[in-house]
């Protein structure tokens, strides 16, 4: 698949990469290696707050300004904050790319945090905060991370603690951006009908000025793996949420390509074992799904299902079942060429879509340092062998698994014994 990336560091360290492509569209974001982890626990939540106040007004641009001329580019804009990440793009008509860099630029550098506008926004994410408590299938993941990272920042969520979240202001939401979004942290990236010169140019314009610090320590800290964890929390909901789990591999682990297929054939897709078991088999779930969570220095496999009370235990002991079946038994050789089959569809019809590539050049610049093309990717699922997958399962699963449960339930109701995995 031709393309014609390039990538510039400006002086100050900030990178810009752009991959040129014939298109009637460009999306751009800039990207930031900053995201909940780097939090304490006295501002936790203050990487997606700062995310929120960068459209509300600078010194030229009121909020309602600027969430007008957001609409009138005619585009998708978005921002979005995770643990590791925070993200603010857009796609746009090619010809309203010099406008797009312009607002852009403005809010990242000039954004004014002003005191009323810092109270109103911070009852919207307690808002937003309230909506994920009421919202099981969301606050489950929640709950299942806090257990398996421990203390460890991992475990914050992105949001934060309703009451840490109270008490921000405009002075330390100003310092947490002035101390995190430093120049060697940011990418900025663009998929596109773009010249890669001219956006260069228009960066250094808006960017070029941002202060470079440098730290010689290391600002993340790996996290201890714990003894697994399995907790219940009551909760008087129709249906049990629960998330079943173990650490998994880092985003550069050699083996990130084996990992990506056990869990397309653990429970990632359709013709999955836990999809046609437990629910296609037994119909003991409408919901049950297999995925991957990883970062820089490691990771996690987590398997969610949305029960009926009464079955909890009967659903648990299928998935371990399952789980031991693809520690135990090779796979064979059908099963994991359509597993490959449907890892490599998944990237390239993601090469469709203008705002999919962006971020993925993004990505692969903040964890890879470098471009990584189509092919690389399809060759490295290419090179899994049945061994690898029955190798790396017996790694992985090789300790009792960490489970979360969030319904109406009580402790003496359930039985996490087959969870050992004995």
């Amino acid at each position: 698949m031709a393309n014609s990336y390039q990538k510039t560091v400006l002086d100050n360290g900030v990178r810009i990469i752009t991959e040129k492509i014939p298109s009637r569209t460009v999306s751009a974001g800039i990207w930031v290696d900053v995201g909940a982890r780097d939090e304490q626990p006295d501002n936790n939540g203050s990487a997606h707050f700062v995310e929120h106040m960068l459209f509300k007004g600078t010194a030229s641009r009121t909020a309602q300004e600027i969430a007008q001329e957001l609409d009138t580019l005619g585009g998708m804009s978005n921002a979005f904050t995770s643990g590791e990440t925070t993200s603010y793009y857009a796609t746009v008509l090619d010809d309203q790319m010099e406008r797009l860099v312009g607002l852009m630029g403005d809010i990242f550098q000039n954004s004014l945090f002003e005191a009323e506008e810092v109270v109103r926004e911070r009852e919207v994410i307690l808002q937003e905060i309230s909506m994920v408590e009421d919202t099981p299938d969301d606050r489950i993941h929640e709950l299942f991370t806090g257990s398996l990272w421990g203390e460890h920042p991992l475990g914050y969520t992105v949001l934060g603690q309703r009451e840490v979240v109270a008490a921000m202001d405009a002075v330390s939401l100003r310092e947490y951006m002035r101390s995190e979004y430093t120049s060697e942290r940011l990418v900025i990236a663009a998929s596109g009908n773009v010249e890669h010169e001219q956006f260069c140019r228009l960066w250094e314009k808006q960017l070029g000025g941002v202060a470079q610090i440098s730290r010689g320590e290391a600002r993340r800290q790996p996290p201890t793996a714990l003894a697994p964890v399995r907790k219940l929390h009551k909760k008087n909901l129709e249906q049990a949420h629960v998330v079943l789990g173990t650490y998994g591999l880092p985003l550069m682990a050699p083996e990130r390509y084996a990992l990506y297929l056990l869990h397309v054939l653990l429970g990632g897709n359709m013709s999955s074992r836990l999809f046609q078991e437990v629910r296609e088999k037994e119909g003991l779930a409408y919901s049950i799904y297999s995925y991957l969570s990883s970062f820089t220095d490691s990771g996690y496999l987590g398997v969610y299902l949305g029960v009926d009370p009464g079955v909890v235990n009967k659903a648990m002991a299928l998935v371990a079942k399952e789980i031991k079946g693809l520690r135990q038994r090779s796979v064979s050789e059908t099963l994991l060429a359509r597993a490959k089959d449907y890892a490599k569809a998944g990237i390239f019809l993601s090469a469709e879509n203008m705002e999919s590539r962006m971020t993925r050049i993004a990505r692969n610049e903040l964890t890879f340092g470098r471009y990584i093309p189509f092919e690389e990717v399809a060759a490295g699922f290419d090179r899994v062998r049945r061994e690898d997958i029955g190798e790396l399962a017996a790694l992985l699963f090789s300790r009792p698994l960490f489970a979360t449960v969030l319904g109406p339930l009580k402790a003496k109701d359930i039985d996490w014994h087959p969870l050992d995995l004995e």
